[in-house]
């Protein structure tokens, strides 16, 4: 069985081989047969000063080549964090990761992956098959090759994001890699799996993600006070994420270390998934108030998950941690992509500007709000008005609580959907390159 000291053993990024016994292991399969990783990166392009003599496209898409837009310009997502003190963050990665050189330059400060980032990568790309190949013709299993495509391709971006991370004293420059999507519901093993995945990645500047889930609130708590920092992800509720907050300050107080300041967290709160069906059930009701309220919902929550986050982060007890050198963990805007092409392709990312946010963008939104966004400070600009539309679903018997129930376990099987949709594309390539199935 894979237990803790087993991982204690690790040296770098070098993994040990460890048999899993007839009893069911801590670690999941995905990490229980990793070997031989490769921490070192060869290429002198992974580095920022190249940046300006790239020639890439601004915006990265894995399925195509090519791509559209300029480089090396300034842009409102500079404004945004230096005027509003906002990071912008891409959604997205893919190979080559030297790609993401000019987006850095137009002023993007991290990167956020998941497990349908990957399905899309890996699946629609040949840049993966020289090392695909390699590792299944050395003996290692499908999944077990995924996620080696996976650590290095987020070794590769966190070393280009090295200098912001530098700049900022850990604030900022992050890579954010996900626990794998079967560990929902399994707290001993997603602990487990991110103190794993954190010493494959072996970055200063990783991101393990874990889901909100209630049976990861515990886990979070424990990887926080492990010195491990974490991006929490699949938040979609104001109740669910207070209990975040919590798991993360327990953590801290629980990790009896005198120096808190390299240990840091996002809060990932979704945002146009909850419109997306908030708005089909307004439409369901039917009646001219509700009606009215469509394409507000979303906004309205984030509006209040914000004002929960200036309450928390303050008061003795936060202090107190700020003595250590605390950092708070940073409200992060996630799934800011617009649905509803009859709304502003702008609206999951402009009212929602505020200090010490972060807003991660897909393509569709980046190059929006790149293009014509407005930067000011908007997420506490109209707290009643949230607090009137928030109220006023309520009154229309819609429990928020259930919304984010749904649309967490939604989220969950779409991402287990994606990852084992790709460990079917993988298992494919190996049979059109011919290679041993194990």
């Amino acid at each position: 069985m894979a237990t803790i000291s087993n991982l204690a053993n690790l040296t770098g990024a070098t993994c040990i081989d460890t048999k899993s016994s007839s009893s069911a292991p801590l670690l999941p399969r995905s990490f229980v047969n990793f070997r031989g990783f490769n921490a070192k990166l060869s290429s002198s392009q992974l580095s920022l000063r190249h940046i300006q003599q790239s020639r890439s496209s601004l915006f990265v898409r894995c399925s195509v080549s090519g791509g559209n837009g300029s480089t090396g310009k300034r842009t409102p997502l500079h404004d945004l964090y230096e005027k509003e003190g906002q990071s912008p963050w891409y959604d997205n990665l893919c190979r080559p990761v030297t790609d993401l050189l000019p987006l850095i330059a137009r002023g993007v400060r991290g990167v956020t992956s998941n497990p349908a980032i990957f399905q899309k990568a890996i699946s629609t790309s040949n840049a993966y098959n020289d090392q695909f190949r390699t590792l299944v013709e050395s003996g290692k299993d499908i999944e077990s090759a995924y996620w080696e495509l996976v650590v290095k391709d987020i070794q590769d971006a966190c070393k280009l994001f090295e200098q912001i991370y530098d700049e900022t004293d850990g604030a900022d420059g992050y890579v954010s890699v996900e626990v794998s999507p079967r560990l929902a519901d399994d707290t001993e093993g997603t602990v487990e799996a991110a103190k794993f995945l954190h010493k494959v990645v072996n970055r200063r500047n990783v991101y393990i993600k874990i889901p909100a889930t209630a049976p990861c609130i515990p886990s979070i708590r424990d990887v926080i006070a492990s010195g491990i920092s974490v991006n929490v992800t699949l938040i979609f509720s104001i109740a669910r994420y207070e209990a975040v907050i919590d798991a993360y300050l327990d953590g801290l107080e629980a990790s009896g270390l005198d120096d808190l300041s390299r240990v840091t967290s996002v809060a990932s709160f979704f945002v146009s998934r909850v419109d997306t069906l908030m708005d089909k059930m307004l439409e369901q009701i039917g009646t001219p108030e509700a009606l009215d309220l469509r394409g507000k919902a979303a906004v309205a929550q984030a509006a209040l998950a914000y004002k929960l986050y200036q309450k928390k982060f303050s008061g003795p007890r936060w202090e107190a941690l700020v003595k250590k050198g605390a950092k708070k963990q940073r409200l992060l805007w996630a799934s800011t992509s617009v649905k509803n092409q009859a709304y502003s392709d702008t609206l999951y990312v402009a009212p929602l500007i505020g200090p010490d946010t972060v807003s991660t963008m897909p393509d569709q939104a980046l190059e929006a709000f790149a293009d014509h966004g407005i930067v000011k400070r908007t997420i506490d600009a109209n707290v009643s008005e949230a607090e009137g539309i928030y109220s006023a679903l309520e009154k229309l018997g819609i429990d928020w609580n259930k919304v984010g129930e749904q649309l967490e376990e939604e989220g969950v099987d779409s991402f287990k959907k994606s990852f084992e949709s790709l460990l079917g594309t993988l298992q494919d390539k190996a049979n059109t390159l011919k290679l041993p199935s194990h």
